[in-house]
């Protein structure tokens, strides 16, 4: 996920304002914050993806799991 894509995402939830990014108490906080948060999100949820394709490694579909889970894993590398 790119921080265009990040900042396109936030201004559509709302928490991005002209005055900078928003959280949850309509408070003002660094959009470097917002940015932050959402690799990390971002993160957790291709690692759990990951895990997903983990679980069906079980012999008969072992190369293509693997292949899918690095290819989920490597997205992280992609997008920095």
């Amino acid at each position: 996920m790119t921080e265009n894509e990040i900042i396109k995402m936030a201004k559509k939830a709302g928490m991005i304002t002209l005055e900078g990014a928003v959280n949850a108490l309509g408070k003002s906080v660094p959009l470097d914050w917002l940015i932050d948060f959402a690799k990390l999100v971002a993160e957790k949820e291709r690692e759990e993806c990951a895990k997903v394709c983990d679980a069906y490694d079980n012999g008969r579909y072992s190369n293509a799991a693997d292949l899918c889970a690095e290819s989920i894993r490597a997205r992280g590398q992609i997008e920095q």
